[in-house]
């Protein structure tokens, strides 16, 4: 699908898009879901293929049989294999990424203190950062198995060995941030309180054959102004409870079937993330089947989205079904290219903002993803489309996200600047028979729109750049700058979790939404610490002067967060 590079404010392309009937969204529903039962049916049905070869860094896939036994001195055979496993998923770059430095250095705070410089950057299962959206469950200790590891105090509760067939591991983490915001969700209102996570997981594996994983998460707040969000408080409950089940090997890699609560954290994260940033995080129930090899990925699942109940056990959304199909090519090291259709099927009957239509609605989502760098230069393209009806209305959607950076690789503090270009499509008449609003389904919208979270990827125009710096190899400062404007001046403008919040529908208010500014310094403390401080700004533009007179809202945050 070919894109052009500067699409105006009032483009609608509902009006040359074809449009789809009631009937042929149930059929192209249908459609769908059999093609997703056809997959999984196929990994049932799969033979056991050669092992992958060695040498893969992202996946480490196994054998569908435990490798020949090796001799041990007294001539018995020794335990099962447990080098590659589990078969974890490694966490696909982001836009804006930057990349490490590398080298001599200190890479910890606790490292310098000590004199500990190293050759080169330490093994270690954390990103050396305060925000990580990996699950739980993808984090990697494989690297545990090789005697010569670099130690450390929380061995003893990591691959526990049960005997020859059985693994069992726990692990969690603690987070405490401090939050002080001005002119709070677009009012005049100023908050300034504090928000506690811990989670704690146990994890069993019998051979690479079967895996059962539970995760409790408790998150509340104190000291709030404003009644605390969905996404800030939820006590004593169960952010992952989910069975693998090994299918097959096919060609060079493992299938396995997943049941139960889990994460979901795909591409870019515009559409698919664990949402790190929020208290709660973000989790869904249902069916997952995957396939693992070292140059492609493919995922099916069905599930529905967790609905928070802060003070019971959360239950999944029964009038939401999310389902889709999600391929990722590796060409070779630092490039990939997504693929991927999803739809979410919403029978909840909501309006669109307050402009009276009411309805279900079912969404599909048509994408392709291509990220990675070569000779210092870095680059990302992504395209979505998205097609469906939402009531009586032809849903005819896109967005866009692109960037070019470089990294000054070899200079001080380890430079490396983006600059960038987002588009998310809007609507002009929200009453009549189409509708060409994106929807951004279950994002990181922070990541790429301001961190104050006042604008989502719905009907915008977002200009902007990002500075990342290592001033020491354990320190890591970002600067980003936004220009945001309306797509459709006469549509709401929509804020991280995909709410209208404001609309002028005469459209006198004009597209100009303001600037932000966004500030963020890391403190990489030692393997199982870290610090992060953040500070951001918006600038109200000629539209939010007329909408919100009186708002520039702004956010500080110091946020601790260890690991283990």
């Amino acid at each position: 699908m070919h894109l052009p590079d500067c699409l105006p404010a009032s483009f609608t392309p509902a009006k040359n898009a074809p449009c789809f009937s009631t009937s042929s969204q149930r059929a192209l529903k249908r459609l769908v879901k059999s093609g997703l039962a056809g997959m999984l049916g196929l990994m049932l049905q799969a033979s056991a293929a050669d092992p992958a070869p060695a040498g893969s860094t992202t996946v480490a896939p196994t054998s569908s049989q435990a490798p020949a036994p090796a001799t041990g001195s007294d001539g018995s055979s020794s335990r099962f294999d447990w080098s590659k496993v589990p078969p974890v998923t490694a966490p696909s770059r982001p836009g804006m990424f930057s990349i490490a430095p590398s080298g001599p250095g200190y890479y910890s705070l606790w490292d310098h203190i000590t004199g500990n410089k190293r050759e080169n950057p330490p093994v270690s299962p954390y990103a050396p950062y305060a925000l990580m959206t990996t699950p739980a469950f993808d984090i990697d200790f494989r690297y545990l198995e090789k005697p010569d590891h670099e130690k450390d105090i929380f061995d003893p509760i990591k691959r526990i060995h049960l005997g020859d067939d059985f693994l069992l591991s726990f692990g969690g983490s603690f987070w405490y941030r401090y939050m002080r915001e001005s002119d709070a969700r677009l009012t005049n209102t100023s908050d300034n309180y504090h928000m506690i996570r811990s989670r704690f997981h146990a994890d069993l594996w019998y051979q690479d054959r079967i895996r059962l994983f539970a995760e409790f998460l408790d998150a509340r707040t104190f000291g709030q102004a404003l009644a605390p969000l969905a996404t800030d408080v939820n006590h004593t409950d169960m952010l992952n409870v989910f069975a693998d089940i090994k299918i097959a090997n096919i060609k060079d890699g493992p299938a396995y079937l997943r049941v139960g609560r889990q994460e979901l954290l795909y591409g870019s994260q515009r559409l698919i993330s664990t949402l790190d940033w929020v208290n709660t995080r973000r989790t869904f129930q249902g069916i997952k089947g995957f396939w693992r090899t070292p140059t492609f990925d493919l995922d099916a699942f069905w599930v529905r989205p967790m609905v928070t109940e802060r003070n019971n056990f959360d239950n999944w959304d029964e009038k939401r079904e999310f389902f889709g199909l999600w391929g990722t090519y590796k060409p070779m090291k630092g490039h990939l290219a997504d693929f991927y259709f999803l739809s979410l099927d919403d029978n909840r009957n909501l309006a669109v903002g307050r402009a009276g239509v009411r309805g279900d609605s079912i969404t599909h989502t048509l994408g392709s993803r291509l990220a990675g760098d070569y000779n210092q230069f870095l680059y990302e393209l992504e395209g979505m489309y998205q097609f469906g009806q939402y009531s009586n209305q032809d849903i005819s959607a896109f967005a866009v996200a692109s960037g070019a950076g470089y990294h000054f690789k070899g200079k001080p503090l380890n430079p490396q600047f983006w600059l960038r270009y987002d588009f998310a499509s809007g609507d002009n008449n929200l009453t009549d028979g189409s509708r060409t609003t994106f929807n951004q389904l279950f994002p990181f919208g922070n990541y790429y729109l301001g961190w104050i979270d006042r604008v989502g990827r719905q009907n915008i125009h977002d200009f902007n750049a990002q500075l990342n710096l290592h001033p020491l190899p354990w320190a890591n400062f970002t600067a980003q700058y936004h220009r945001f404007y309306l797509a459709n001046k006469r549509d709401f403008l929509y804020n991280a979790a995909g709410a209208a919040t404001l609309r002028d529908a005469t459209g006198q208010s004009g597209s100009y939404v303001g600037d932000e500014i966004d500030f963020r310094f890391n403190i990489h403390v030692d393997r199982h610490e870290d610090v992060l401080i953040g500070y951001s700004k918006l600038f109200a533009g000629n539209f939010l002067k007329a909408q919100a007179p009186r708002v520039s809202p702004d956010l500080f945050y110091v946020q601790y967060n260890f690991r283990f």
